[in-house]
């Protein structure tokens, strides 16, 4: 009885191999008379492309705070845990989600004037990174920060809140653009396009690839000025970006 149905365990997988392999042998020669009919069509190929303007209404900020001794007094120090709470409430208050405000990178680093003494103490700096949706509120966002505590603030990314609209309006036209090249293609030779065959988009549909350089945000730190910092303005003549799109088809002649 135990061989019995231990052959017929065996006969089972046997017979499942045997009803893939079928299966893939017939998936297989499908394919392959997709393609000779695909390959026997008359057809046209050519390109679609399509751009629109649009100005990024999102940008990312790099924000670093350093500690810093007061008057040079290395018992009187700004903590980071100060000018993180100060740069935090700033942006809470400036319609920053909380999710938005993030640390990217800690490091440590010694004061000019505390090298000169023995057992001098490592000083901390942190890089924050801030989601910024309302950009109207961007030029009061360090109003409350200590400037002496800010060793840089830049922009490093842009986004755009309609970009599924925009990535599926640019599709659409560039598909039209690629049937009107087409059209235009086949008239000359005496033809007509009939049904697409195939369509590859071509567009990597993405606004970190249009990252911007780094933008004028900088403030001088105290060690630099030798006192107090001098604070530039914000620069947030944030400028339009031509967004392209472009897609290759094939078109069946009639």
């Amino acid at each position: 009885m135990v061989k019995f149905l231990t052959g017929l365990r065996h006969k089972t997988t046997d017979m499942k191999k045997i009803i893939l392999g079928i299966l893939i042998l017939g998936i297989m020669g499908t394919t392959y008379a997709q393609q000779q009919v695909t390959d026997n069509i008359r057809k046209v190929s050519t390109k679609g492309k399509a751009e629109k303007e649009v100005t990024p209404d999102i940008i990312y900020l790099s924000v670093s705070l350093r500690e810093y001794y007061l008057d040079g007094n290395t018992k009187k120090k700004v903590t980071i845990e100060t000018l993180e709470k100060q740069l935090f409430d700033a942006a809470m208050a400036n319609g920053i989600k909380k999710e938005d405000f993030t640390i990217q990178n800690i490091w440590s680093y010694n004061n000019n004037d505390a090298k000169k003494k023995k057992n001098s103490e490592l000083l901390q700096s942190r890089q924050y990174r801030l989601k910024v949706t309302d950009l109207s509120k961007l030029n009061s966002l360090f109003d409350d920060v200590d400037a002496k505590g800010l060793q840089n603030t830049s922009i490093n990314e842009y986004d755009y809140s309609g970009k599924k609209e925009l990535e599926k309006q640019l599709k659409t036209e560039a598909v039209n653009d690629a049937k009107s090249n087409a059209t235009i293609l086949a008239a000359a030779a005496g033809d007509k396009v009939g049904k697409v065959l195939i369509i590859n988009d071509n567009t990597s549909f993405n606004f970190a690839n249009y990252a911007p350089s780094v933008r004028a945000m900088s403030f001088k730190s105290a060690d630099a000025m030798g006192g107090a910092p001098e604070q530039e303005s914000l620069d947030i003549d944030i400028k339009p970006i031509k967004i392209y799109m472009e897609i290759d088809a094939i078109f069946e002649l009639l």
